[in-house]
C-alpha cells in the first residue's frame, strides 16, 4: 500500500502533469485536492496534448477511480466542457466523482473576482478573474453552496437567492456594475445538476475505503508550494493549500495515511502575476527559458516570468511539505547554456539569508546569491537512465540534492511520457 501526495516545488506550473501521469499509471485511484479551473496540467500522449482543469490526470488511464475532492471549489461550467471534450477525444470519464462536500463556484463568483482586481490597481495580486477566491470567502464566511445541494433542488433555490441578494448589492452599490438574474442562474445550474448528479459521491468515504483496502491512492494538488495561502508569497497567492497538508483537509483523510510526498521542481524557476521573484532572470537568458520552455501559462495563457533555479525556496517547500523525493522536470531546457546558476541564498541588509523569508517587504529588497555550475552541450532528450546523461548533468542534479537535502527520484528530459528518468518510484 502507498498514499503518496504529489506537490508542486514552486509557484506552480513546475510540470506536475507529466509526473501524476506517470504516477497515475500505477495508482488505483487519483483524487485532486484544491484549487479551481485557476489551474492545469498540461499531459503529453504520444502527440496528443491534453489540458485538464478540474479532471484529475488519471482519467486519461482506464479504469482509475478519479475523485474531484471536497477541497476543490468546482465552476460546473469548466467541469461539463472538459468532460465534454475529453469525450469527444475518445477519454471515458465514467470513472470520475466529485465530492458532495465540494463547494461550488457561481457567476457571481466570478464577477466579483474580476471586479475587485480591477478595483485593487496597481496592488493587483494577478487573480486569473475565474471566481476561485470569492468561492473560498463565501465557504470560509459559512456561506457557500457545495455540490451536493444540487440534490436538493429546493434547498439550491433558497441558497443561491440569499447569497445572490447579497452579491448583487456589492455588485450595483460598490462597484457599479449590474447584478445576476435570479431564475437565469437557476435555469443554468439546473443543467449542470441534471448533468453532475451521477457523479456526485461521498469521496471521503470513497478515499478511506480504497485506503482500507490497501489500494495505491495518488493526491494530486494544483498550483505549488509558493502559491499557499499561509506558506507563500502572501498576498500574491492562491486561496487555498497546495502544500501536503492540504491534501489531508481537502481530501478528508488522516495524516498518518500519507506515507510519501513528492515534490515537482522545474531545473529552473517560473511564477505567473505579480509578486517578488528573487531569482527572476530579466534578460535574454529569461527570454530563452520562456520560449525553449513553452512559458505559458496552461489555463490563461499569459507568459511566466522565468529565472534561474532557486534552492531557498526548494529547501523551504522541502521544510513545509515533508518532502520525501524532488522530481525534476524539464531539465532538457538547460541544455547549452553556459555557465549554469543557482540562487544558494539571498543578501539582505548585510547579511545572506538561507531561509525563505515571510516578510514581502523583505523578500522584495533580497536579492539572490548565485553558485555557477558547468552546463552541458549534449542533447538529453533521449536519455533513460542517469547513466546516459553528460557528467555536469548529472553534477546538477548531485548540487540540488545537497541543496535542498531531498533525494532526485525523478527526472523529465522532454514532455512526452517516455522522456522520464525513473531514479526511485514513489510506489
Amino acid at each position: 500500500m502507498a498514499a503518496v501526495v504529489l506537490v508542486g516545488a514552486q509557484w506552480g506550473d513546475e510540470g506536475k502533469g507529466k509526473i501524476t501521469d506517470y504516477l497515475a499509471e500505477k495508482a488505483e485511484v487519483v483524487v485532486r485536492y484544491q484549487g479551481g479551473s485557476n489551474a492545469g496540467h498540461t499531459v503529453m500522449v504520444e502527440e496528443q496534448e491534453f489540458r485538464l482543469h478540474l479532471v484529475p490526470s488519471g482519467i486519461l488511464y482506464p479504469g482509475k477511480l478519479c475523485l474531484i475532492g471536497n477541497g476543490v471549489v468546482v465552476d460546473p461550467a469548466v467541469l461539463v466542457k472538459e468532460l465534454d471534450g475529453l469525450a469527444e477525444r475518445g477519454v471515458d470519464t465514467a470513472a470520475l466523482r466529485i465530492s458532495n462536500r465540494a463547494h461550488l463556484i457561481l457567476p457571481y463568483h466570478k464577477g466579483l473576482d474580476v471586479a475587485e482586481e480591477e478595483r485593487r490597481g496597481d496592488a493587483r495580486i494577478g487573480t486569473t478573474g475565474r471566481g476561485i477566491g470569492p468561492a473560498y470567502v463565501d465557504k470560509t464566511a459559512r456561506t457557500g453552496i457545495r455540490v451536493g445541494d444540487l440534490l436538493d433542488w429546493d434547498g439550491f433555490r433558497e441558497k443561491l437567492a440569499r447569497n445572490l441578494a447579497a452579491a448583487n448589492e456589492v455588485m450595483e452599490k460598490i462597484y457599479g456594475r449590474p447584478g445576476y438574474d435570479l431564475d437565469a442562474v437557476l435555469e443554468e445550474y439546473a443543467g449542470y445538476a441534471r448533468r453532475l448528479k451521477p457523479l456526485i459521491a461521498d469521496t471521503v468515504r470513497l478515499i478511506n475505503d480504497a485506503l482500507r483496502e490497501g489500494r495505491r491512492v495518488l493526491f494530486e494538488g494544483a498550483q505549488g508550494t509558493l502559491l499557499d495561502l499561509d506558506q507563500g508569497t502572501y498576498p500574491f497567492v492562491t486561496s487555498s493549500y497546495p502544500t501536503a497538508g492540504g491534501a489531508c483537509i481537502g481530501a478528508g483523510v488522516g495524516p498518518t495515511r500519507i506515507d510519501k510526498v513528492l515534490g515537482v521542481a522545474k531545473a529552473y524557476t517560473t511564477r505567473v502575476g505579480a509578486g517578488p521573484f528573487p531569482a527572476e532572470a530579466k534578460d535574454d537568458i529569461g527570454d530563452m527559458l520562456r520560449e525553449r520552455g513553452r512559458e505559458y501559462g496552461t489555463t490563461t495563457g499569459r507568459p511566466r516570468r522565468c529565472g534561474w533555479l532557486d534552492a531557498v525556496i526548494l529547501r523551504h517547500a522541502a521544510e513545509v511539505n515533508g518532502l520525501t523525493g524532488l522530481a525534476l522536470t524539464k531539465l532538457d531546457v538547460l541544455t547549452g547554456i553556459e555557465p549554469l546558476r543557482i540562487c544558494t541564498g539571498y543578501r539582505y541588509g548585510g547579511e545572506v539569508l538561507k531561509d525563505f523569508p515571510a516578510a514581502l517587504k523583505v523578500l522584495e529588497q533580497c536579492q539572490p546569491v548565485y553558485e555557477e555550475l558547468p552546463g552541458w552541450q549534449e542533447d538529453i532528450s533521449n536519455a533513460r537512465t542517469l547513466a546516459d546523461l553528460p557528467p555536469a548533468c548529472r553534477g546538477y542534479i548531485r548540487r540540488v540534492e545537497e541543496l535542498t537535502g531531498v533525494p532526485v527520484q525523478i527526472v523529465a528530459v522532454g514532455p512526452q511520457r517516455k522522456q522520464t528518468i525513473i531514479l526511485e518510484d514513489p510506489f
